[in-house]
C-alpha cells in the first residue's frame, strides 16, 4: 500500500450448481489465500454463491434462502480478514430479485450492489428472473442481520489511502454503451471491479480483453474483470474462468480457464496523478461512500516494471515505434524547411549517435520534399578532443548520404580566442570545452546564413534533462529535431535504419553500426594515444537510468523515494542499491539546476508523452528549490 501500489486478486473458484455451502466453503478458502498474499481487494465471478446458470431455480425460496445462509457462513469464516472482497449472489430487496455483488470485509458487509444491465439475448435472458438496479440513491435494508445500502451508486473509500475508492459493476454493465462505472470513476473510483459470467466463444476472449483494457485507459482507473469457470452448467455454453486486471489501458495480467487465484498491483497514486493531470473527473454526480480500513504494509512487487520504460521490448512493437517517432519528427522538420523556404539544411556532424540520428532525420525531411541529399550541409568542425574514428565516420556518413561536406578545423579559432580572454591551454576546466562547444555553434549558424538555411539541432531530451549541453551552444539551433527522444531510443531508432538499409547499402550500414558501437562523448577534452578521452556516461552516469528517472518524474510525477523503490525493482540484476542511489542524486541536482537551459529551448517536434519543452510540456520556474526532494533522497538506503 505504501507509494499507492495496492495488491489486487481475481479469484474464479470451482462452483457447485446451487450447492450454497460448498461455493462459501470454496469462497471464504479463497479469500484465505488472497488474504495470505497479501491482497487487500478480491473480486470474485458473478452469482458465485449460487452459481451462474441455476436459471429458474432462482425462484426457488430454497436457493435464495441458502444463498443469504451461505453469505453468513462466508461472513462468519472470515471475521478475521482484512481483504475487502465482492462476493456475486442473488438477494430479495422489496418484492424483486437482483443479481448482486456484496462488498464484505472481517466478517460484515459493506454494502450492496445490483446489477444495472440485464441482457436479454439467446443464451442469457436474466430479466426473467431478476430486476435492474433501481434507480436513484442507494437506500438501507436488512442482510444477514446487518443494515447496508443497497443500491448501484456507491463508493467504498479506503481511509489510510485516500487515492484507493472502489467501485463495481457486474458483467453486462461493462458491455453497456453507458457502463456504470463511466459514473463510478467520475465520482472518484480508482478501482473497478466486475463480478462477470460471461461464455467462451471464438474470438470472444479477444473482445473481452480489449474492452477491458480500453475502459481500464478511459476512466484512467485499474479494472478487475473475473469471470465464472467450472462447475457453470455446459448445457448450450462453456464458461472459461476468465479473468483479467488491467491499469490505464495496459493489461497487468490475465488468466484463462483456470480456476485459479490471479494477482497483480494497481498504482492508484499514478492514476490520481494522470486524473489531476487531465482533470477529466471534476464534474461526478454524488455518491453514497462507505469507508473501510486496511493495515498499511509494503507491497510485494510482482507486476513486470520496464527497465526502459521509453523502449517497447518486443521487437515489433519497438519498430513501429521507431518508424511513428522517424514520420513524426520528419514531417515537423518538413514543415519548418517549407515555411522558411530555406534553401540548406545544416547539421553539425559528429561522428556520434545523436548527431547521426538528426542527419538522418534530415535527410527524410528532404525525401519528402523531393529534394536532393545535397541540400544537407553536413559540418565536421574537429577539435583537440575529436578522434580519427569518430571524424572518419562523420565523413563517410555524410558522404554515403550524398549530403554536401564541409569541414571546419576550429582547433585554431578556439587557441586565438583563448588568447584573447587569457584562458591557459593546460586548463582543461568548463571553460575549455564550452569555448569549443560555442564556437561550433557560431560556425554552423554562420554556415547556415551563407548557404541560405537553418541549422538542425542535434541534442536529445535526455541530455536536456540533464543539462548535458553548453548554453548557446549545442544546446541552440533553429529547429531541433531530436528534443523529444531520450538517449535510449536515440540507439534504436539508428539501430533500426541501420538494418533498414542493410539490402539497400552496405556501406552506410557498416558505418552507422559503428557509431551504435562508439561510447557516448561530447569529445571536448584532448584525445589520449588516439581514443576517447571523456566518456560522457562516466561522468553523469548510465543514460538508461537517467531515463527511467525521467520517465517516472515527469509522466507519472513520482517521488524520489517511489522511483528508486521501482528502479531497485527493474534494474535489480544490473545495477545494486548504491548505485541506483547515486545517480538518482545526480539526476535531481542537475534536473532542478538546469532549468533554465530548458526554459529557452528552440522549437522542435514533440513525439511520445514525456517532453520538456517549456511551451507546452514542463513549465518549471529555473531558480526553484530542490530542497523537498534532495531531503526525501537522503531518507533513502
Amino acid at each position: 500500500m505504501k507509494d499507492g501500489l495496492i495488491a489486487v486478486a481475481c479469484g474464479s473458484p470451482v462452483v457447485h450448481l446451487a450447492d450454497c455451502a460448498r461455493n462459501a466453503e470454496d469462497t471464504f478458502a479463497m479469500m484465505r489465500r488472497a488474504e495470505q498474499s497479501g491482497a487487500k481487494i478480491l473480486i470474485l465471478p458473478e452469482l458465485g454463491l449460487t452459481g451462474y446458470t441455476c436459471g429458474d431455480l432462482f425462484y426457488q425460496d430454497a436457493l435464495l434462502r441458502g444463498a443469504e445462509e451461505a453469505l453468513a457462513t462466508v461472513l462468519e469464516a472470515t471475521r478475521n480478514l482484512e481483504v475487502v472482497t465482492a462476493v456475486g449472489m442473488p438477494l430479495r430487496v422489496r418484492g424483486r430479485l437482483y443479481n448482486c455483488a456484496a462488498v464484505i470485509q472481517k466478517g460484515h458487509i459493506l454494502g450492496v450492489v445490483p446489477k444495472t444491465h440485464l441482457p436479454n439475448y439467446s443464451e442469457f435472458y436474466e430479466k426473467r428472473q431478476f430486476a435492474p438496479a433501481p434507480e436513484g440513491a442507494p437506500f438501507p435494508i436488512d442482510v444477514c442481520g446487518e443494515t447496508v445500502l443497497f443500491g448501484a451508486k456507491q463508493l467504498f473509500r479506503c481511509e489510510e489511502v485516500l487515492e484507493l475508492t472502489l467501485g463495481l459493476e457486474i458483467c453486462e454493465d461493462l458491455w453497456a454503451p453507458v457502463s456504470p462505472s463511466a459514473a463510478l470513476a467520475a465520482a472518484g473510483a480508482t478501482v473497478i471491479g466486475n463480478l462477470s459470467a460471461s461464455n467462451d466463444l471464438i474470438g470472444k476472449d479477444a473482445y473481452r480483453r480489449q474492452l477491458t483494457a480500453m475502459q481500464s485507459a478511459k476512466l484512467l482507473c485499474g479494472y478487475l474483470y473475473t469471470s465464472a469457470g467450472e462447475g457453470e452448467s455446459t448445457s448450450d455454453v462453456v464458461f472459461g474462468a476468465h479473468k483479467m486486471i488491467a491499469e490505464n489501458g495496459s493489461m497487468l495480467a490475465e488468466s484463462r480457464f483456470k480456476n485459479d487465484l490471479l494477482l497483480s498491483q494497481i498504482d492508484v497514486q499514478k492514476l490520481a496523478y494522470e486524473r489531476r493531470r487531465t482533470q477529466l473527473f471534476s464534474e461526478g454526480e454524488d455518491m453514497a461512500v462507505t469507508p473501510f480500513s486496511l493495515t498499511v504494509s509494503r507491497t510485494k512487487l510482482t507486476r513486470y516494471i520496464a527497465p526502459q520504460p521509453f523502449v517497447p521490448e518486443g521487437k515489433d512493437d519497438r519498430d513501429q515505434r521507431c518508424r511513428e517517432i522517424l514520420l513524426i519528427a520528419s514531417l515537423g522538420l518538413k514543415q519548418r524547411l517549407e515555411h522558411t523556404h530555406a534553401k540548406t539544411a545544416v547539421v553539425g556532424l559528429s561522428g556520434g549517435l545523436d548527431s547521426t540520428l538528426a542527419i538522418l532525420i534530415t535527410g527524410l525531411a528532404l525525401k519528402m520534399l523531393d529534394r536532393p541529399m545535397t541540400d544537407i550541409v553536413a559540418v565536421t568542425m574537429p577539435c583537440f578532443g575529436t578522434t580519427d574514428r569518430t571524424k572518419n565516420n562523420a565523413v563517410i556518413l555524410a558522404e554515403r548520404l550524398g549530403a554536401t561536406l564541409k569541414t571546419v578545423d576550429i582547433s585554431a579559432t578556439v587557441r586565438s580566442h583563448f588568447k584573447d580572454i587569457g584562458h591557459d591551454m593546460a586548463d582543461h576546466s568548463v571553460t575549455f570545452e564550452n569555448g569549443q562547444a560555442r564556437e561550433r555553434t557560431q560556425v554552423l549558424m554562420d554556415v547556415a546564413n551563407q548557404t541560405g538555411g537553418i541549422v538542425i539541432g542535434t541534442g536529445d531530451l535526455s541530455e536536456l534533462a540533464l543539462g548535458w549541453c553548453t548554453y548557446n551552444g549545442d544546446h541552440m539551433s533553429n529547429y531541433a529535431v531530436n528534443c523529444s527522444i531520450p538517449k535510449t531510443l536515440v540507439r534504436h531508432l539508428v539501430a533500426y535504419l541501420a538494418r533498414d538499409n542493410q539490402d539497400k547499402d552496405g556501406q552506410l550500414t557498416g558505418v552507422l553500426e559503428d557509431i551504435l558501437d562508439t561510447p557516448v562523448s561530447p569529445e571536448l577534452l584532448p584525445a589520449v594515444q588516439g581514443d576517447i578521452a571523456q566518456k560522457t556516461e562516466d561522468l553523469v552516469g548510465p543514460y538508461e537510468l537517467h531515463d527511467f528517472f525521467l520517465y517516472y518524474l515527469l509522466r507519472w510525477g513520482f517521488g524520489p523515494a517511489k522511483i528508486y523503490r521501482l528502479a531497485l525493482y527493474a534494474w535489480e540484476s544490473k545495477y545494486d542499491r548504491s548505485v541506483i542511489l547515486k545517480w538518482l542524486k545526480v539526476f535531481y541536482r542537475r534536473f532542478f539546476s538546469q532549468q533554465f537551459k530548458r526554459n529557452c529551448l528552440p522549437d522542435g517536434p514533440k513525439v511520445g508523452s514525456v517532453a520538456v519543452s517549456p511551451r507546452g510540456d514542463w513549465r518549471m520556474p529555473s531558480d526553484a528549490s530542490a530542497a523537498l526532494w534532495q531531503a526525501e533522497l537522503e531518507t533513502l538506503e
